[in-house]
């Protein structure tokens, strides 16, 4: 799995003029699945996610988590996050897993974040075309993937 974690102070998400999923402070968190992905990656992931200590303490360093400032998220599932782009100028995008694989793993990579956060997670809508908007506060962005623990 591959995630893009953006601190944001607002975020949202529109398909076909309709809002899925808006938050104030928090993250909005963009989800890459591949076929090679397991439970155990996604174990790893939400608790990463929802422990990243990248929101500014008393003294302006980063030192709190989601749960320390009541954080929210914003999940959007993004295949894209898997393009190959090696040879040519179209990306390939073969190692993203099919919506029978990624449908639930999102599904319950949801219901974790949900789960550990104590709170309802918002979303977009999977395979759908999707219209985020952000504010991203920093900026802050950094990017995860489950076969690369750095």
């Amino acid at each position: 799995m591959r995630a893009i974690i953006q601190r944001v102070t607002e975020a949202s998400c529109v398909v076909e003029g309709v809002t899925t999923g808006s938050i104030n402070s928090g993250f909005l968190v963009l989800l890459g699945i591949e076929d090679a992905d397991t439970t155990e990656d996604l174990e790893w992931l939400s608790q990463k996610i929802v422990n990243m200590r990248i929101f500014a303490d008393e003294n302006d360093l980063m030192n709190k988590s989601l749960s320390d400032i009541d954080g929210n998220i914003l999940l959007i599932s993004q295949f894209t996050l898997f393009a190959a782009t090696k040879k040519g100028n179209r990306p390939g995008f073969t190692r993203a897993a099919r919506p029978d694989k990624a449908i639930p793993l999102y599904e319950e990579m949801i219901r974790k974040l949900s789960a550990l956060l104590q709170k309802e997670i918002q979303t977009g809508i999977f395979g759908a075309d999707m219209k985020i908007s952000l504010l991203n506060d920093g900026p802050v962005t950094i990017m995860i993937d489950t076969k690369n623990k750095e």
